[in-house]
C-alpha cells in the first residue's frame, strides 16, 4: 500500500506540474477582425480592386516614360497632361479590337485560361497588410482584407495555380509556338517558386509565424532585409523570374516563339494576360515589402518621431505604397538596362545556384536562431552566438566561393572544348572549306581529289583475282593478234 500511495503521489505531482506549464497557443494572426462586418470586408475588397487597377494604369505610363528617358526619347506625351491618358487610350483600343479564336482551338479552355490568370492575380493581395487599424464607418478594422496562420503560403499556392493558366493558354490555342511558350513559362514559374519558397523560410524562422500581420509586427526594431540579406537578394531575383519580366521574359522570345503562350490571343483575352502580369508585379512587390521592409511601418527616422505617430492610422498606406513603387522602379530599371538571358542559362542558374545556396542559407539561419540566448539551445551568454555565427558565415561564404569556382572551371572547360583549332586543313573533309576568323590555313602536301576513288563494296579475293587474270589474258591475246596482223600487213607491203 505504501508503494501504491507513493506512485499516486508522484502522479498527482506530475499532473500538477504539467498543469502549471503553459501550453503552446495556436499561431493566430495579430490583426483583429472582430469589429469588421461582412459589408465592410466587401468594401475593402472593392478598394483593393480599385487600388490595383489604378496602380496598373499609372505603372504602364510611368514605365514607358522612364524607359524613354533612359533611351533618350520622350515616351507618351500627347494624350492628356504629359501623356497620362495614353494608357486609357490603349485600353480602349484593346477593347475595340476584333476577338479572334483559332479554328483548331479548344474553345472552353481558350476562354478559361486568360480569366484564370487575370482573376487569380487579385487573390494574393487579400492577405497583405496595407496599414494599421483605422476607423471606417464607425468600426475599427485593419487595412487588410483577411489574415490566417499560413497567409504567406497562400501567395505561393495562388502562383502555382496560376501556372495552369499558362499551360492551358498554350495548349488550347492548337498551335505549336504557343504550346512551347506555355511549357517554357510553366517550367520557369515552377522552378523559381522553389527558390522563392526557400527564401521565405528564413523569414518564418526569424518571425516565428507565417501570418503577414505577425511578420510585420516582428520587424519593429530591424527590417528583415538586413539580417536576412541573402534571402532578400534571392527573393529579388526570383520575383523577376516569377513574373516573366526582363531579363527573364523567356516565354515571349520573339525570335524563338513569337509572342509566347498568348500568341493566338487578341482583344481583351490578351488584355487579361497583360493585366495579370502587372498585378503580379504589385503582388510580389507587396509581399517583399511585408516580409523584408517592415510592411506599412515608416522608415527609421520618420517612424521614431513622437512614439511612432506616423505608423498609425492611414499613414501606413502611404509608406506601404512608396515601398511598393520602389520595387516597381527596380523592375523598370532592369527592363531598360539588361538584355534577355538565354533559357538554358536561366534554368541552370535557378537549379544549380539559387536552390542549393538557399538550402545552405536556411540551415545557417536555423543554427543562428538556435544560438540565440533567448532560446538557449547552445548555452547561455553571447559567446556561443558569436562562435556559431562566425562558423556559419565562414562556412556559407566558403561554400558559395567553392561552388562558384567549380562552376567557373566547368564553364572555362566548355569554352576551351568548343574553341576552334588555330590551324586547319581546308581539304580535310574532301572539299575546300574557308577558315573561321583567327584561323590559319595549313597547306596540304599533296592536293587530294574532291571525290575519292571508288573501291569494291564486297566480294572475295578469289573472284577478284580470277577476274584480274582473265582481263590480263584477254589483253595478251589482243596484243598477239594485233602483232600478227601488223606483221602480215607489213609483209604484204614489203612484197608489193
Amino acid at each position: 500500500m505504501s508503494a501504491l500511495s507513493a506512485v499516486n503521489d508522484v502522479a498527482v505531482q506530475s499532473s500538477s506540474l504539467l498543469a502549471a506549464v503553459p501550453l503552446p497557443m495556436a499561431d493566430g494572426p495579430r490583426a483583429d477582425f472582430s469589429d469588421t462586418p461582412w459589408w465592410l470586408s466587401l468594401i475593402k475588397a472593392v478598394g483593393i480592386f480599385v487600388y490595383l487597377l489604378l496602380s496598373v494604369v499609372v505603372v504602364i505610363w510611368a514605365e514607358r516614360r522612364i524607359i524613354g528617358r533612359m533611351q533618350q526619347r520622350p515616351g507618351p506625351n500627347r494624350f492628356g497632361p504629359i501623356g497620362i491618358l495614353q494608357t486609357l487610350a490603349d485600353g480602349l483600343k484593346l477593347i475595340m479590337k476584333e476577338d479572334v479564336t483559332p479554328k483548331n482551338a479548344d474553345k472552353v479552355m481558350f476562354v478559361i485560361a486568360p480569366l484564370m490568370v487575370g482573376s487569380l492575380a487579385f487573390v494574393s493581395f487579400g492577405i497583405i497588410p496595407m496599414g494599421g487599424e483605422v476607423s471606417m464607418f464607425g468600426h475599427t478594422t485593419p487595412l487588410q482584407l483577411t489574415d490566417m496562420p499560413v497567409a504567406t503560403l497562400l501567395v505561393l499556392a495562388v502562383a502555382g495555380v496560376g501556372a495552369y493558366g499558362f499551360v492551358l493558354a498554350g495548349w488550347s490555342s492548337g498551335s505549336t509556338y504557343p504550346l512551347l511558350g506555355g511549357l517554357r513559362s510553366t517550367a520557369q514559374v515552377v522552378s523559381y517558386e522553389i527558390a522563392m519558397g526557400l527564401s521565405l523560410v528564413a523569414v518564418f524562422l526569424y518571425a516565428g509565424s507565417m501570418s503577414t500581420s505577425e511578420i510585420v509586427a516582428a520587424q519593429d526594431r530591424w527590417w528583415f532585409a538586413f539580417p536576412l540579406f541573402f534571402s532578400f537578394i534571392v527573393y529579388l531575383i526570383t520575383m523577376v523570374g516569377e513574373t516573366n519580366r526582363l531579363p527573364f521574359d523567356l516565354a515571349e522570345g520573339e525570335g524563338e516563339l513569337g509572342g509566347g503562350f498568348h500568341t493566338e490571343y487578341s482583344s481583351m483575352k490578351f488584355g487579361m494576360f497583360f493585366l495579370g502580369e502587372y498585378i503580379n508585379m504589385f503582388t510580389v512587390s507587396a509581399l517583399a515589402t511585408t516580409l523584408f521592409l517592415g510592411g506599412y511601418n515608416a522608415p527609421w527616422p520618420i517612424g521614431a518621431i513622437n512614439d511612432g505617430m506616423f505608423n498609425e492610422g492611414w499613414w501606413g498606406l502611404l509608406w506601404f505604397t512608396l515601398k511598393i513603387w520602389l520595387f516597381i522602379f527596380f523592375y523598370v530599371w532592369l527592363r531598360g538596362s539588361l538584355p534577355r538571358v538565354r533559357y538554358d542559362q536561366f534554368m541552370k542558374f535557378g537549379w544549380k545556384v539559387l536552390i542549393p545556396t538557399s538550402l545552405i542559407w536556411v540551415i545557417a539561419v536555423m543554427l543562428m536562431r538556435a544560438a540565440d540566448p533567448s532560446i538557449g539551445y547552445f548555452g547561455e551568454g553571447r559567446l556561443p552566438v558569436i562562435i556559431t555565427t562566425a562558423l556559419i558565415i565562414v562556412g556559407v561564404v566558403g561554400g558559395i566561393m567553392l561552388l562558384m569556382s567549380r562552376l567557373e572551371q566547368k564553364e572555362a572547360q566548355k569554352l576551351e572544348d568548343r574553341r576552334p583549332p588555330a590551324e586547319v586543313d581546308p581539304f580535310a573533309g574532301g572539299f575546300p572549306v574557308p577558315p573561321l576568323p583567327g584561323q590559319r590555313l595549313r597547306e596540304p602536301a599533296a592536293r587530294r581529289p574532291a571525290v575519292a576513288q571508288a573501291q569494291p563494296v564486297s566480294g572475295d579475293a578469289e573472284s577478284t583475282s580470277t577476274t584480274t587474270t582473265a582481263v590480263a589474258d584477254r589483253d595478251e591475246t589482243t596484243d598477239e593478234t594485233t602483232g600478227d596482223a601488223t606483221g602480215h600487213t607489213t609483209g604484204e607491203d614489203t612484197r608489193g
